[in-house]
């Protein structure tokens, strides 16, 4: 019983450093003038390269016309592009373009500097146990994926 109890505190807690990380990384989002779900259609595309609407609906757990409105905007603001498979017109995938890579970069940066900031704040101690239990969740979740 006491291994459940801890369990689900490991959890809310984990719940927790995950809000007040997507809140700090709304406020880099909005720093470089993306909204927080722009960000999410970016991080699959710079990962995947090219994706269909259908497939970044299905990682963001979104709907197709819900991820074709954001990528419309980012369409607009140059930063993605939606281009026809040669093989099938019919086919339309999503990519970034040139112009957002210059602002991936400095995305990067500013969250770089942004957790820099964060953790230095905690000694060198405490970053051994963030380090440390960090490594061991995601340990964790790569065993529970492979069940």
């Amino acid at each position: 019983m006491e291994n459940e109890n801890k369990s689900a505190m490991v959890a809310s807690l984990f719940q927790e450093v995950m809000m007040l990380f997507r809140s700090s990384m709304s406020k880099v989002f909005e720093d470089v003038g993306i909204t927080p779900p722009q960000g999410m259609v970016l991080g699959f595309l710079s990962k995947e390269k090219k994706l269909k609407i259908n497939e970044l609906s299905s990682k963001m757990n979104l709907s197709n016309s819900t991820v074709s409105g954001i990528v419309d905007r980012l369409e607009k603001q140059g930063m993605v592009e939606r281009l026809r498979s040669e093989t099938d017109r019919r086919v339309v995938y999503v990519s970034i373009t040139p112009n957002f890579k210059d602002m991936h970069e400095c995305f990067h940066v500013k969250f770089e500097r942004k957790m820099e900031n964060v953790l230095s704040k905690g000694s060198s101690k405490d970053l051994e146990k963030v380090y440390e239990g960090l490594s061991t969740l995601r340990n964790l979740l790569r065993e529970y994926d492979k069940d």
